[in-house]
């Protein structure tokens, strides 16, 4: 299908409210909710391991420190998607549905994009574990225990950021401007905003927000051209299982990975050879995929 006709069937449903204070309320109802969502999940933390404790825990929670913290933390995105939800159907009154585009493309391009980024990465995978220079992360029978619940977890989070994002950003911007840019940009910019952790990632924190931004960018791409947000979604779950659950640099989120990189973010002139391999590889499977659309 033409470019054209896949984004104006995507944005079609945004069409019929796109004012901007539409948006703007939306916004605001997705962030009430989703601090809603927090509230409960850290009065459920409270509640499982006492006031005393749930601090702490909260604490580990944020830098995913450990499997089950690695678990609430993916299971916070939900909130994210109740947002989403009640933004469409309360204020832009269209369906759940049209966030994701049809159902038939959403699976077949989730399916498409996760095999090719996995059969893209593989070879870097192979490279790295025959290197000899991983460290072991989580023993083997932890991460067995955990990875079916952190994959189901990766699923709701990646999925959440891309209906938020390549979803209902993306489609309501398009709608209310004619320039692509706007719609391309924007989502991708807040998108690398919320990856901001100065804390965990010191001088490499203004790096990963620009990475995140770039792929960010070619998902909204790879979402207007396809009419769906399966590419992007199939995409960013096959990324993640890498980043969470096979690989980690130690700074945050390595409660569940198998290996440690010897190298870390706060360093970047020590990661700079590895990011360039992961640009390109970001840069080819996306290549590849436009490639898959335009035989479509």
């Amino acid at each position: 299908m033409p470019f054209s006709q896949a984004q104006d069937r995507f944005i079609a449903p945004a069409r019929l409210r796109p004012q901007l204070w539409r948006l703007g309320l939306g916004v605001t109802l997705i962030l009430v909710i989703y601090i809603a969502w927090m509230a409960v999940i850290g009065l459920g933390v409270t509640f499982a391991v006492g006031l005393a404790g749930a601090e702490q825990a909260m604490g580990q929670v944020g830098v995913g420190s450990s499997p089950l913290s690695i678990l609430v933390l993916l299971a916070t995105f939900g909130g994210l998607v109740l947002g989403s939800f009640a933004a469409v159907r309360w204020v832009h009154k269209r369906s759940v549905a049209s966030l994701f585009g049809p159902c038939d493309l959403l699976l077949r391009d989730f399916g498409m994009a996760f095999g090719v980024f996995m059969a893209v990465s593989l070879p870097g995978i192979v490279w790295v574990v025959v290197s000899g220079t991983l460290t072991p992360g989580v023993p083997f029978t932890t991460w067995a225990i955990f990875v079916v619940p952190v994959l189901l977890g990766l699923l709701l989070q990646t999925g959440a950021e891309e209906i938020v994002f390549r979803g209902y950003l993306q489609q309501q911007l398009a709608a209310r401007f004619a320039a692509r840019w706007v719609s391309f940009v924007l989502p991708s910019i807040l998108f690398g905003l919320l990856h901001y952790a100065p804390a965990e990632m010191g001088q490499g924190a203004w790096l990963l927000v620009g990475l995140t931004g770039f792929f960010g960018l070619l998902m909204a791409d790879l979402t207007a051209r396809s009419g769906s947000i399966g590419l992007a979604w199939g995409m960013h779950f096959g990324n993640n299982i890498l980043a969470i659950l096979i690989f980690t640099t130690g700074e945050a989120l390595d409660g569940v990975a198998l290996f440690r990189l010897p190298f870390s973010l706060t360093d970047p002139s020590s990661v700079a050879g590895l990011l360039v391999v992961d640009l390109a590889g970001l840069v080819l499977v996306w290549a590849v995929l436009r490639r898959y659309l335009r035989g479509r």
